[in-house]
């Protein structure tokens, strides 16, 4: 018998999302809604913008299910290609990339790219591989090595300048070595001296800032970021406007928020980069505690999700880049929740899913797509 109409879209749906991790799919649709509905009030209604971020998103999950349809062997194949060009391209940026306020992030190669986002998959890739290759076989020296595969991208992104994407790039590198078994006596001596550098900074930075001491290997725009971090108010109508008016915006939301569209600091234009960077202060300003309880939630059950398919993974491979994929998102939230919050300087990095943006959300739906690859071919792949 014939099937309906009705039964045959039904067949062609399920076929198309045979396969995916309902439960990540269903966190990331939550996500996505909470980001949408709170972008509508960020951008009061305009028109244009709100049929960019309904594509951004479109995008994000197309890019999503393409790479879901990816076997995790052949991003194993290709690490290396993508890796390769990644840094191809930072190295072209240096050479004769586009100057944008000041910072030389971009490549015309007939549409315009910031080849940066690429590393922030091409590094979990490259590395990943690098370690499935030498499973079994690892020595002290393979670590050095891992450590200079991160730190060329890294550099070429820094120099930029642009701390917020190094920051990141250098977060999923990190992350695969670690996972991959870097012992503890190497790791320990370098968080004491982080420590110790916070420390420092929290005890005399606000003497050195105050007599504008020069920090040697830092630019002046990290300096003035790090003393508006300790003292905001020290520069109230210009560095430290954002973390300051930010500030107020969670505080003023209470427990229950001010309620949709009722935002008086995001309306007012008080929110520099209301829509991108500091959306999360007008999230805070609407829904309150209990709205950022429920975000937190949220990206709680991704992060716990997306650990839960790594483990199951097959081989070391996948499960070094599920993890680090993971923790790339859970970093990206806290990085960005701990800036607008007041906690963490300024380095323009979005919230997950949450934040308008075109770039940072293919990146994003890419790296759910890994991981929805991961689940779908868990039992196809051989360890």
């Amino acid at each position: 018998m014939e099937k309906s109409p009705v039964k045959k879209i039904q067949s062609i749906f399920f076929s198309l999302f045979s396969g995916l991790d309902r439960q990540l799919g269903l966190i990331l649709l939550g996500l996505a809604a909470v980001g949408f509905f709170t972008f509508l009030s960020a951008s009061q209604n305009t028109p244009v913008q709100i049929t960019d971020e309904l594509r951004n998103l479109a995008l994000s999950f197309v890019v999503m299910w393409l790479v879901s349809r990816i076997p995790p062997k052949w991003l194993e194949m290709g690490a290396v290609w993508i890796y390769s060009l990644g840094v191809a391209l930072l190295v072209a940026v240096a050479v004769f990339g586009l100057i944008k306020k000041g910072a030389r992030r971009w490549l015309n190669i007939g549409v315009v790219i910031q080849p940066s986002e690429i590393m922030k998959i091409a590094m979990p890739l490259m590395l990943a591989w690098y370690f499935q290759k030498r499973e079994g076989l690892k020595k002290s020296w393979d670590y050095a090595v891992a450590v200079i595969i991160l730190i060329i991208p890294v550099f070429l992104i820094a120099r930029q300048p642009d701390l917020g994407t190094a920051l990141l790039v250098f977060a999923a590198g990190l992350y695969v070595i670690i996972l991959a078994g870097l012992p503890w006596k190497w790791i320990l001596p370098f968080v004491a001296i982080g420590v110790i550098g916070i420390l420092l900074i929290i005890i005399f930075g606000g003497t050195i800032c105050a007599h504008d001491v020069v920090w040697p290997f830092v630019h002046d725009y990290q300096k003035h970021r790090i003393c508006t971090l300790l003292d905001p108010s020290s520069d109230p109508l210009g560095k430290g406007f954002h973390t300051i008016q930010s500030m107020i915006a969670i505080g003023s939301g209470g427990f229950f928020g001010k309620g949709w569209f009722q935002g008086t600091q995001a309306h007012l234009e008080f929110i520099p980069e209301k829509h991108t960077d500091f959306v999360f202060a007008v999230f805070s300003e609407e829904f309150g505690l209990l709205g950022n309880l429920i975000l937190l939630a949220l990206f709680y059950a991704l992060i716990k999700r997306g650990l839960a398919i790594s483990a199951s993974a097959p081989n070391l491979f996948t499960r070094l880049l599920g993890a680090s994929v993971t923790l790339i998102f859970f970093t990206y939230a806290f990085v960005n929740i701990g800036m607008v919050s007041g906690l963490l300087p300024v380095v323009g990095v979005p919230l997950p899913f949450i934040s308008y943006g075109g770039t940072a959300l293919v990146t994003l739906g890419f790296g759910a797509g890994i991981l929805m690859s991961i689940h779908r071919h868990r039992r196809l792949v051989q360890s």
